[in-house]
């Protein structure tokens, strides 16, 4: 995963010490790890 502003927040500000460890972050999504919402995609 490259270094994303946004996701990387959570890191830059001592929450976590990785994106997909802040359970608001859609990086879970991106990292293949469920996130808090399912993901449903519309065709």
């Amino acid at each position: 995963m490259s270094r994303n502003y946004g996701f990387y927040n959570p890191v830059d500000e001592g929450l976590v010490f990785r994106p997909v460890d802040y359970v608001y972050s859609s990086a879970r999504d991106y990292s293949g790890e469920n996130g808090l919402l399912d993901v449903i995609v519309i065709k």
